[in-house]
């Protein structure tokens, strides 16, 4: 082990069985946080604890720990799940290959890893200096105490106990999860006083029990924000997704008074997804959790409420005012709003699907019960890039993945870099002309019966794990007979709204409508609920930010 020499300054550790990696990961550091930290290497995770222990006995503080994660004896994981025990408030990196980045995801829950890095980190400057730099920031505000986490006991084939643990994972809340059937599940409910009958239990860091709650109640005994500090804004944002945050960040940062208002967690449907790897910026890719969490502090650091578990009932216009209800009676109100409610994946219509969701069936990535489909057959319904995604990123640990699709092909939805890898992947295979005609199982999904559609022939398949990606249907109902909406509920806007030129009934400005503006003047929409939007996510971050460039062009007019 080598180390600077100076006593006085926070650690930073770094820990590789590789010498060459080793000496590389240490220079890089010293380069940049020599003078103001002392950087300690080690080349195993049993030399890298005696340091540990040995800085513990000293009292020095070690504010971020690397470690990769294929080192003989004890890989980065296991080590970083002993070092938890001797530094709990280090902020911990695991550095990994492309081929492991499962594991590391895994890693988020399992040790509540902060970040991962991708081999190798060149240039620094861009890859390694932003993650630690981040990391020493956050350190630093937690006061260098334990993360608080909470715990979560509940059955295996439970749709309320999955839709918890997504819940708390998406909106990056650490907790660790026990079966209700494992002698550490029994004490925990035994401590809470219950007898299991009413799960999922879970228990808050400060160790208050909440049985069955319900997404409201749970965010705000975990710390998220769920009351609006003020009762008016210049800008409401409603939807967390890439156009929400893209509008918040640009908002809050341009001086606007702005709140976000999420009814689930930010990120979309696109924090849903294990791997976006067109995005630009990214050449080594990005999963939706990371690209969202960074949305969120970079909104946060410029100023904007961000409001979680708020489900929006209603706009009402009000002379200058725009007025934004919630389901729970009370509201806030704003100068402009911005409409970001993203889609939710339709609903697959068949016998047994209904009873089986969250328990084997699941909408989206479901990226919890990942871990749990290791060594397992997995059907993904549907043939767009999440589907593709969510395919690739499955069938890591997967003994096989199967994707159904309706079309003849994959080429008419999916980009064709998902198709490539699909069709380089050994263990995925594309079923073309294929639907699912019914589910079945007592308390989980055991079987499926797959139809061929051309010829009708119906076939019995053993599966316990299905994820489906159908279709897109936009969050809009609750603004029926206030915003204009198309025949399958997406938000009309600009041009697309006045085609004849002509403005839309009602309007009664002396200007046309702009470009994504609705038939309600100040209120705007942006991402995937506009009418003919791309559905992608670079447009909807960007439909984020012009919508607000729009939104001081109507406040300088009003």
């Amino acid at each position: 082990m080598a180390q600077a020499a100076s006593p006085a300054r926070t650690v930073i550790l770094t820990v590789d069985d590789d010498p060459g990696v080793s000496r590389a990961v240490a220079r890089d550091l010293r380069r940049r946080y020599g003078e103001s930290h002392r950087i300690v290497r080690a080349e195993s995770g049993d030399a890298a604890l005696d340091a540990l222990r040995e800085l513990k006995l000293r009292g020095d503080q070690v504010a971020v720990i690397l470690a990769d994660y294929r080192m003989p004896q004890m890989n980065g994981i296991e080590f970083l799940e002993q070092a938890l025990d001797v530094y709990p408030g280090a902020r911990r990196v695991l550095l990994t290959a492309y081929a492991d980045t499962n594991a590391a995801i895994d890693a988020i829950n399992v040790i509540d890893l902060d970040h991962y890095l991708l081999k190798p980190w060149d240039p620094p400057e861009e890859k390694l200096y932003p993650v630690v730099d981040d990391l020493l920031d956050a350190w630093r505000a937690s006061d260098y105490r334990p993360v608080a986490t909470c715990k979560v006991v509940g059955h295996r084939w439970s749709a309320r106990t999955s839709g918890v643990r997504e819940f708390l994972a998406r909106n990056q809340v650490p907790y660790r999860w026990y079966s209700s059937e494992t002698p550490e599940g029994r004490r925990l409910l035994a401590a809470a006083g219950q007898d299991g009958e009413r799960l999922p239990l879970v228990i808050t860091p400060d160790g208050t029990p909440l049985v069955e709650p319900e997404d409201p109640d749970l965010a705000s005994h975990v710390g998220l924000a769920t009351t609006p500090a003020e009762e008016f804004y210049d800008l409401v944002v409603i939807g967390g997704g890439p156009a929400g945050l893209g509008a918040a960040v640009y908002g809050a940062s341009e001086g606007l008074r702005t709140v976000l208002v999420e009814r689930s967690a930010t990120g979309g449907q696109a924090g849903q997804s294990s791997r976006i790897e067109n995005y630009l910026g990214f050449p080594d890719g990005v999963s939706g959790a990371q690209l969202t969490d960074r949305a969120r502090r970079q909104a946060s650091k410029f100023g904007a409420e961000i409001l979680t578990a708020r489900e929006v009932t209603g706009l009402e216009v009000t002379g200058a005012s725009r007025t934004i209800r919630f389901s729970d009676g009370s509201a806030i109100a704003a100068h402009s709003v911005i409409l970001a409610t993203g889609v939710s994946y339709r609903q697959l219509e068949a016998p047994g699907l209904a009873d089986l969701t969250g328990c084997g069936v699941f909408y989206g990535s479901a990226l919890t019960e990942a871990a749990a489909c290791q060594g397992h057959d997995v059907y993904i319904v549907g043939g767009a890039n999440s589907a593709g995604q969510a395919a690739m990123y499955l069938a890591r640990g997967a003994k096989s993945v199967t994707i159904l699709v309706r079309g003849s092909s994959l080429s008419a939805s999916m980009s064709h870099y998902l198709i490539r890898q699909i069709d380089e992947a050994h263990n995925i295979t594309v079923r073309t002309g294929t639907v699912v005609e019914a589910a079945h199982g007592s308390d989980h999904l055991e079987q499926l019966t797959l139809r061929d559609v051309a010829s009708g022939h119906t076939e019995l398949v053993d599966a316990q794990w299905m994820f489906v990606f159908i279709g897109a249907a936009p969050l809009t109902d609750w603004l029926e007979g206030t915003v204009l909406r198309d025949a399958r509920g997406f938000i009309m806007a600009g041009p697309d709204m006045t085609p004849d030129g002509q403005p839309p009934a009602g309007w009664e400005l002396d200007r046309p409508p702009y470009h994504l503006e609705t038939n309600v003047p100040g209120v705007f929409v942006a991402g995937d609920a506009r009418a003919e939007s791309a559905k992608r996510v670079a447009s909807a971050v960007g439909e984020g930010a012009m919508a607000v460039m729009l939104v001081h062009r109507y406040l300088e007019q009003s």
